[in-house]
């Protein structure tokens, strides 16, 4: 944790030098918070404090509430549980709240949902504070979630990360200036076998429209198409870009997906399984 934080503050230092021209001097006591602030930084890898701070659309004073189709929801979800136990419905309910608020957890509504389970504000902010898939800070409509896990860097997740990062113009942690991708950093999301990866959770459309879309085998100029697709309204095309699922047919090398010629993995029949002598 305290790597990535290091790696994350000099990530936010050199935004800011890019962003402002400032003295040397001023620059060197600017605290981080400070810095992170000014970036605009969402979770997901890069929101590592837990201190609430007010901002204009984020405060005491604005109110959240469940529609009434997704009162339903967060209740068919607590029904599952016994009655003195409400509280572990605590993650999917949150889950519908995000889902509902556009991507992201707002004060009011971490505090509706404290309210709707009966618990103290203070036990959902933990939870909403721990798991890296709660986001507490305004994201786009569009959350782009690069791996970061190792099969992925060496299959090449650096360089998608370079390819979206300059195509969007932003970094990981920020939002496009017209609010439609953020961009943020992923641990191990399952797919190792169609390395590297990018999953995109889609916000556009509430809780009943919600995607999480994993797209799979990528080279730089796959994601970039496919960020070009969803910017237009279009539906790329989901999972592996290459090969109908994990067969063995090639593998990403270097920026480009290089065919396998046949479909054998193995280099003459499988031996079979050890047993010794039963007569000896």
């Amino acid at each position: 944790m305290l790597s990535r934080t290091l790696l994350l503050a000099g990530r936010l230092a050199s935004a800011a030098t890019s962003q402002q021209s400032v003295s040397t001097a001023s620059r060197a006591v600017e605290p981080l918070n400070s810095l992170l602030h000014k970036c605009s930084f969402a979770t997901n890898s890069t929101d590592i404090f837990n201190v609430h701070k007010d901002t204009p659309e984020n405060n005491a004073s604005i109110t959240f509430d469940f529609t009434e189709a997704n009162y339903k929801i967060v209740k068919d979800i607590v029904a599952r549980y016994p009655p003195n136990y409400k509280a572990s419905a605590i993650i999917p309910v949150l889950d519908v709240a995000q889902q509902q608020n556009g991507g992201w957890l707002s004060l009011a509504a971490m505090n509706r949902v404290a309210k709707f389970l009966d618990m103290a504000p203070i036990r959902v902010y933990e939870v909403a504070t721990f798991y890296t898939m709660f986001n507490r800070t305004k994201i786009g409509k569009y959350h782009v979630l690069i791996c970061g896990t190792t099969p992925c860097r060496l299959q090449g997740a650096q360089g998608i990360e370079e390819a979206v990062t300059k195509h969007l113009g932003i970094h990981i942690g920020q939002t496009t200036p017209d609010g439609i991708f953020t961009l943020g950093e992923m641990e191990c999301m399952g797919a190792c076998v169609n390395a590297p990866m990018v999953a995109i959770a889609d916000y556009t459309k509430g809780v009943e429209g919600f995607e999480y879309t994993y797209y799979e085998d990528l080279t730089p100029s796959d994601i970039v198409s496919i960020l070009d697709t969803i910017k237009k309204g279009g539906k790329p095309k989901p999972g592996s870009q290459h090969r109908s699922k994990a067969e063995p047919a090639g593998a990403v090398v270097g920026d480009k997906w290089v065919p396998k010629e046949g479909t054998m993995t193995l280099s003459g029949p499988p031996r079979q399984p050890y047993c010794r002598d039963l007569n000896a």
